[in-house]
């Protein structure tokens, strides 16, 4: 049996072989990277990406990175293309074929009625000299020196190197695109990262009850205000203004100070000057507003207006925090 050290041993060699593979594509970075960039840039079409094998499926990844930053994409398997798929390549769309080799039957026969099309080709492959670069009219070069698999055949460090290539090009056509945090929204409303970047303040204040108390109300009157608002926070009034906020800690800090405490009224235990936030502020602002200052409420005010509160509990409940 494998010990532990073995083992690791394994997973390190991996990872480091593949991590040095990844360090060499930077010097192969040159004019053709930049030329094929700035012309999906331009393009009016879109993006189709096919490959065949593990390259098909690191293909159908790119294609996901490159539709959730802003460049229209779509997947189309090499085999099928060439038996009734070729129809997915439309006017103005530019082609990405990837392949380690550039050799293989399916890219052979596919290429050719590519280039037909009149459609941009670019190749990401490991073999400049292949039938794939030779026809493309860009080329990414990904070659690595060996597979991560002992016997060098298991795609395993290529594949990486292809994956790697195709987030280079996606991140440079985000940053080219001016593509924003609001724009990835967009693409992303759904699960904890959509609402950290589309869930604002208003859209969780109302769904809490809104605790308050008039600056003479007395202590039982402010602890059943808490109480019943399940909050752990109320805040203080003086008419229409917020004068001051009690929390849970303020009425701990009341019970260690004073003997008698049934002639306090809320003024006595207030804090004054209470940390508040805009209802129009993200979420995520509120998050790091209470980090920040050591706390698990702000008050929500729409300039003088009080809206409510907002807890830290709520952020961890939409999977902010």
């Amino acid at each position: 049996m494998n010990d532990t050290s073995s083992i690791l041993s394994i997973a390190k060699r991996t990872i480091e072989t593949e991590s040095n593979a990844i360090a060499n594509l930077i010097p192969k970075l040159d004019d053709q990277f930049a030329q094929a960039t700035e012309y999906i840039l331009n393009s009016k079409g879109r993006v189709v990406i096919t490959g065949v094998g593990k390259s098909a499926l690191i293909g159908a990844k790119i294609v996901a990175t490159f539709n959730s930053t802003g460049t229209p994409a779509l997947f189309m398997h090499a085999a099928d293309a060439i038996h009734g798929d070729l129809g997915t390549i439309q006017q103005n769309d530019v082609v990405i074929c990837l392949s380690k080799s550039g050799n293989t039957e399916e890219i052979k026969m596919l290429v050719p009625l590519i280039k037909r099309g009149d459609n941009k080709l670019i190749a990401i492959t490991g073999n400049m000299d292949s039938f794939l670069a030779k026809q493309a009219d860009f080329v990414l070069n990904t070659y690595v020196e060996k597979e991560a698999c002992p016997n060098n055949l298991a795609p395993t460090t290529s594949t990486t190197a292809q994956l790697v290539m195709g987030d280079a090009l996606a991140i440079s056509l985000l940053e080219l695109r001016g593509f924003s945090s609001d724009d990835f929204a967009k693409f992303h409303p759904g699960g904890s990262l959509g609402k950290r970047l589309y869930l604002r303040v208003s859209d969780i204040v109302g769904n809490n009850l809104k605790p308050q108390v008039n600056i003479d109300a007395n202590v039982k009157e402010v602890i059943v205000e808490i109480s019943e608002k399940m909050l752990g926070v109320t805040a203080v009034v003086e008419g229409d203004n917020v004068v001051g906020i009690v929390t849970d800690g303020d009425i701990r800090r009341m019970l260690n100070k004073y003997e008698n405490i049934n002639e306090l009224r809320a003024r006595d235990i207030m804090t004054t000057n209470p940390k508040t936030i805009n209802p129009k502020v993200l979420a995520m602002k509120a998050k790091e507003t209470m980090q920040q200052e050591g706390i698990s409420q702000l008050l929500v005010m729409d300039d003088t207006q009080y809206l409510g509160v907002i807890h830290i509990h709520n952020l961890i409940n939409e999977g902010i925090l």
